[in-house]
């Protein structure tokens, strides 16, 4: 992935053509020079594996800073020189090419290096950047259980996680909205879904009235809505509705940051501005009994997959590989009593992750918990953290036309290879990991809050 290579040079936008040509054409236009320029192996994450082209690598996109402002009225802002810096430093980093000193003293203090990242020491000193400048505001507004509020036990735990960490922040948030970069919406399409849907109805208009509604709030109360046009503000859901709901608002769709479990460019995912965010089910406060396992010589079963018949990549996977009968690849839709789910896991080389009714499967996060490298069946997937993490190093991604092959495909992987994505998965746990209370750096929490930072570096909304 490449990063920060423009000028960062800055006018005045004041008409929807300009507007237009800053937000769609011209981020288009500078991309095509950076591809052609940067081109190689840095770009082949996605273009092996997926029907989606090496264009919606997020890091990339940092480099097409539009050279007008966003905001049709733009007052003086602090926030965009502290970008500015940091843009620099970034770029310092990566023509360099060193490893950069962390900024805590501690001698434990974790340095990102290796394959699992496209550019370990583009992403340590952005990180670093993060941690010392970036500052986001909470919105008061809105009263539990729709806002300031979400689900920590269930599949969409990690809405409520992020929420309810993020509230309770001491370093990133901010009580004064001047000094922001970015504005937190925080609703739970999760409790809207709850409280405000009727079921069997298939009437999601409440909820869709009750985002536009508190938005519209916001913008009638503060200017920074109405100034950036929404672009420096953020929503997060991992509710298949969340996409639906941003829709309702034209310029949370178009123009502000999307944190989306369900991240499918299929459905209007735009990488260069969304945050694909990671669906993990969590039943616990505590994870860690759910990770580790055997090391690759243990693993005596080729691959597994557990779960139901949702949606059509799925039944497509299951429908082939059920009835095989094949001791390689064990594959259930109903696991029997004596079996744990988690143990076959731990079992396994492979662990087997076609999306559901949505591209985003719990399956993935559960498989680097587990240690057993995820085999992602999607397609118009983009997965969590992409903008910095090289998902080729620990994972296999399998086209739905290729399901058929799946056998010959991982048999056909040599096992020093296995053993190298079998050690990375280990490596990139940390990045998964939710912790409850207080989050630890570069955790499930950080990692969100990263990815947000890199697409605020992506936008200039004030001169």
């Amino acid at each position: 992935m490449k990063l920060l290579s423009s000028s960062f040079s800055s006018s005045s936008a004041h008409s929807s053509s300009t507007l237009i040509f800053i937000l769609v054409l011209a981020p288009l236009f500078i991309l095509s020079l950076i591809i052609c320029i940067f081109g190689g192996s840095e770009s082949r994450s996605f273009s092996n594996s997926f029907s989606v082209s090496p264009i919606y690598s997020p890091y990339s996109w940092l480099s097409a800073i539009p050279k007008h402002p966003i905001s049709i009225t733009a007052p003086p802002h602090k926030v965009e020189h502290d970008l500015a810096k940091a843009r620099a430093s970034i770029r310092e980093a990566i023509s360099n090419g060193e490893k950069q000193t962390p900024l805590h003293e501690d001698a434990n203090d974790y340095v990102p290096q290796g394959n699992i990242y496209n550019n370990a020491q583009a992403f340590h000193r952005s990180y670093l950047e993060m941690e010392k400048t970036f500052k986001i505001f909470v919105y008061n507004e809105g009263e539990p259980p729709l806002f300031h509020d979400g689900p920590c036990k269930s599949i969409y735990s990690t809405e409520g996680r992020f929420i309810h960490q993020m509230e309770q922040d001491t370093q990133f948030r901010t009580y004064n909205p001047d000094e922001a970069h970015v504005y937190f919406l925080p609703f739970s399409v999760v409790k809207m879904v709850s409280y405000l849907y009727i079921p069997e109805t298939h009437d999601s208009q409440g909820i869709k009235r009750a985002a536009l509604d508190y938005v519209n709030i916001l913008a009638q109360k503060y200017p920074y809505w109405n100034g950036s046009l929404g672009a420096d503000h953020f929503m997060l859901s991992c509710h298949d509705w969340g996409p639906e709901v941003s829709f309702h608002i034209p310029n949370l769709h178009n123009n502000s940051i999307r944190v989306l479990c369900n991240a499918n460019t299929s459905e209007g995912f735009n990488p260069s501005r969304d945050v694909s965010f990671p669906e993990i089910y969590l039943t616990s406060d505590n994870v860690t009994s759910f990770i580790g396992g055997p090391p690759p010589s243990k693993r005596k079963l080729l691959a597994f997959y557990a779960g139901g018949i949702h949606g059509y990549v799925r039944s497509v996977f299951v429908s082939y590989w059920k009835d095989k009968g094949d001791e390689g690849i064990k594959v259930y839709t109903s696991l029997p009593k004596k079996l744990s789910y988690l143990g076959m896991m731990k079992k396994s080389k492979y662990c087997i992750c076609p999306s559901g009714y949505e591209v985003a499967s719990p399956r993935v996060v559960e498989a680097i918990y587990a240690e057993c490298v995820p085999v992602l069946i999607s397609d118009h997937y983009i997965p969590p953290f992409s903008d910095v993490l090289n998902w080729d190093a620990f994972s296999i991604q399998v086209p739905l036309s290729e399901v058929p092959n799946l056998k010959k495909i991982l048999t056909a992987i040599p096992e020093d290879r296995y053993i190298k994505l079998q050690r990375s998965v280990k490596q990139v746990q940390r990045h998964f990991i939710a912790n409850n209370g207080a989050p630890k750096r570069y955790d499930v929490f950080h990692m969100t809050l990263h990815s947000i930072w890199l697409r605020r570096l992506n936008i200039r909304v004030y001169d």
